[in-house]
């Protein structure tokens, strides 16, 4: 028996001028899961969000939440999902209660029945001892919080989260990593994007990864992972010797080594193990190089996501 997926894009174009901000891209992925969508900035993670949430029109290709055509019928599908962007939603100006009981009676709720959904979710995200305050007296997690809340409001089956996480204290990440799961837990379905990587390793049960418009890579956590095969040897040295590291290793190792220069890391497949540890530091013998860090790990999805999308200058 075939179970129609939840969310699904088929072949969705779309462009700005001369740039393909998505070009041909497919997925799908059933309900009940947390499914990661990374990518370097610039990617079209927004892009693609923007597409299935209603926001913006693709060019070409069919995109469906919850079996309804977005762009046949862009209402019934707004009925059946919540969006949390990377702004903040919510009117400083109101206190919490004021914003989910307005947003509340956008989705077409009775006053009352604003109210009474307005009460379960603050309390639903521990919002509510807060939720008589200014939104603007908020914390940044409170106000993630609270976005994560205002999406809520309308029981979305497909809850929709562009990097929910960003700018805000590792406390407060932790937290709503949690109340990520607890959503998940109690039927709701999420497709997120982050620039962390460890938040996707952490919560998503599927991953895709995005870059120039196209889904290059797709699976599991571990399926990613498993790509790459055997460790890996990572070092760190200093600004100054990066590039001439990088020519010597790529001539010791076939050119292999890829590279993060916002963190002066050079990382090198090493199937043979502790050997290929040994022949990386006898090349930064050679050069006089003395690495401020020199490790072999298994693959971590920061080594995946370095080997499929390459050299990123830093940027996640």
């Amino acid at each position: 028996m075939t179970t129609t997926p939840i969310v699904s894009a088929e072949n969705v174009f779309k462009y700005f001028g001369d740039v393909h901000a998505l070009d041909g891209v497919s997925l799908e992925f059933e309900s009940g899961i947390i499914y990661g969508l990374l990518g370097p900035n610039g990617a079209g993670k927004t892009t693609l969000i923007r597409v299935l949430t209603t926001l913006l029109r693709a060019d070409s290709g069919k995109a469906f939440v919850a079996g309804i055509d977005v762009h046949a019928d862009p209402s019934g599908a707004r009925r059946r999902m919540g969006l949390a962007g990377q702004s903040a939603a919510v009117d400083g100006f109101l206190t919490g209660y004021e914003n989910l009981q307005m947003i509340g009676q956008l989705y077409g709720l009775s006053k009352i029945d604003a109210r009474s959904r307005a009460d379960e979710v603050l309390e639903r995200m521990s919002l509510t001892e807060a939720s008589g305050r200014q939104v603007k007296t908020y914390s940044g997690g409170m106000q993630r919080r609270l976005d994560l809340a205002a999406s809520m409001v309308g029981r979305p089956e497909v809850l929709f989260l562009d990097e929910p996480t960003t700018g805000i204290d590792p406390g407060s990440r932790i937290e709503i990593w949690g109340l990520i799961t607890d959503l998940v837990d109690q039927g709701t379905t999420i497709l997120m994007t982050t620039q962390y990587l460890e938040e996707a390793d952490q919560l998503a049960n599927r991953i895709g990864v995005i870059d120039s418009g196209k889904l290059i890579a797709e699976g599991t956590s571990a399926d990613l992972k498993d790509q790459l095969g055997g460790s890996i040897v990572e070092i760190k040295v200093t600004a100054a010797d990066l590039d001439a590291t990088l020519v010597a290793l790529r001539e010791t190792f076939d050119g292999t080594p890829d590279y993060d220069s916002g963190r002066n890391v050079i990382s090198i497949p090493a199937a043979n193990g502790p050997a290929d540890l040994m022949a990386a530091a006898r090349t930064l013998e050679s050069l006089g190089v003395m690495p401020t860090a020199l490790e072999i790990h298994k693959p971590t999805l920061d080594d995946v996501f370095l080997a499929i999308t390459g050299p990123q200058g830093g940027e996640s």
